[in-house]
């Protein structure tokens, strides 16, 4: 039995998707400051003294360490795929593993922490609040760089229908492309013809349910 803690919409979405897609027990913990339950509670830094989501708890103890807590995204989805290899949700081959990993790496350093911290979180670049408005432009330059980047790189892969742990993370970002005003279909087509492919699968659909995120989104 694994528990997730999460937040609707975050970054967290993407592992709540893979443990759909592998159908495996098990159980949600909301922790979205939004909705009442934080993550800066002595109740959760003592389960993630990181005070962020995602963190997945194993009752099995198969993760290792205090707790049984493993955090950071992309641990966490290598972790379950590894773990669960019948979802075939990584690449056998070393060399398309590490691409999958490299898409983690830089979708979670680059694109999450610095572009969309700048635009959502400037106090964390500045101090001053009166350079806010010039942090959060320059985030969402980065942001229309990074998304270009997506979908060159997109336009260049052999195989864009399998579905790996990386297809839950670009999701997640296209989500939040569109929460930032952004014309996500008409800019980034093949971007948009991958996600058209994930929203149908099953797994995919039951985890926006759950999180309340309307599907018309993607349209």
């Amino acid at each position: 039995m694994y528990r997730l803690y999460y937040s609707p919409g975050a970054c967290s979405l993407a592992a709540h998707i893979i443990l759909e897609e592998l159908g495996l027990p098990f159980e949600l913990e909301l922790r979205s400051a939004l909705k009442g339950s934080g993550t800066q509670t002595p109740e959760y830094l003592s389960v993630n003294p990181k005070g962020r989501v995602p963190a997945l708890q194993s009752s099995s103890g198969d993760i290792g360490g205090v707790g049984g807590v493993l955090t950071e995204l992309p641990a966490i989805l290598f972790f379950l795929a590894v773990r669960h290899p019948e979802g075939h949700l990584l690449p056998c081959e070393p060399g398309a593993q590490a691409r999958c990993i490299e898409w983690l790496n830089w979708l979670s350093g680059t694109v999450h922490t610095l572009a969309y911290g700048q635009i959502w979180r400037p106090q964390r670049v500045l101090d001053d609040p009166s350079c806010f408005p010039d942090v959060v432009a320059m985030g969402i330059k980065n942001v229309e760089r990074d998304y270009a980047f997506i979908e060159h790189q997109l336009r260049t892969l052999p195989d864009t229908e399998s579905f790996t742990i990386v297809h839950p993370v670009l999701l997640v970002f296209w989500l939040w492309g569109k929460c930032i005003g952004l014309d996500m279909s008409k800019k980034y087509p093949m971007w948009a013809h991958t996600m058209s492919l994930v929203i149908e699968r099953p797994a995919v659909r039951r985890a926006l349910a759950t999180e309340g995120i309307d599907l018309g989104l993607f349209t």
